[in-house]
């Protein structure tokens, strides 16, 4: 049986109580185990976000929301179509939170130096419910954006951009070595980002909190060994 939209977003709210890493392993981390759903080979499939990403803003905590994405590159006279309002509408249309993913192609020199984000920007999206944003550019306007609350992964921060073009809404991307389609979820905390489809929220949120009570239980019963071969009967669920 599907799930309203109103049940999909209490579920979200509630995976926002558990890190990122904990829901990877309820997805695909571990896919021989019975409280990971392995929806992927973790090894080929780009499930996650890889090690370009930084939290602009990591005392935020876990953000949880439907993908939305826009595409960026330089400037094209040969097509112009697309402004910033359909970026907007593209995020209204997700109906809840959002989790935008900015897909940036510019070239070499310009990747590392066009700040896409800043304060106008960030202020223009979180009023449409984006609670996070992932970028494979950088930011700017770091304080401008930090009351806004919305959670940041970024590859780091530049003063300055140069002149850009939209391409793409609510396309299909892959930043940063996750590959999203729109209205998938994504769960996003300091450690980075992952994806999944929609009809497995309740199953990963079952999964998540077994796997969190089981880890809980098991590291505090490890703080209390010191023998090798204790700690690895402990862990031998874990790693070989």
């Amino acid at each position: 049986m599907s799930l309203s939209k109103n049940e999909e977003i209490a579920l979200m709210k509630e995976l926002e109580a558990f890190d990122t890493p904990t829901v990877t392993n309820a997805i695909a981390t571990y896919p021989g185990r019975d409280d990971c759903l392995g929806l992927y080979d973790p090894q080929e499939i780009d499930w996650y976000t890889d090690d370009r990403l930084r939290s602009l803003f990591p005392e935020l905590g876990p953000r949880c929301g439907y993908a939305a994405t826009a595409v960026y590159g330089m400037p094209d006279p040969a097509y112009n179509l697309l402004s910033f309002r359909d970026i907007l509408e593209g995020i209204q249309e997700m109906e809840g939170p959002v989790i935008l993913v900015l897909k940036e192609n510019f070239n070499e020199k310009m990747k590392h130096r066009n700040a896409l984000i800043g304060g106008n920007m960030m202020t223009a999206f979180s009023q449409l419910g984006v609670v996070g944003v992932i970028g494979d550019a950088p930011a700017r306007d770091l304080e401008e954006m930090r009351p806004l609350g919305v959670a940041c992964l970024f590859t780091g921060l530049a003063p300055g951009h140069g002149s850009m073009t939209i391409q793409g809404v609510n396309v299909p991307v892959t930043v940063s070595g996750m590959a999203v389609c729109p209205n998938e979820i994504i769960h996003m905390d300091v450690n980075g980002a992952v994806k999944f489809p929609r009809k497995y929220l309740k199953a990963i949120l079952e999964n998540v909190k077994s796997i969190q009570k089981g880890d809980t239980a098991r590291q505090e019963d490890m703080k209390k060994m010191t023998d090798p071969a204790e700690i690895a009967a402990a862990m031998k669920n874990m790693y070989k």
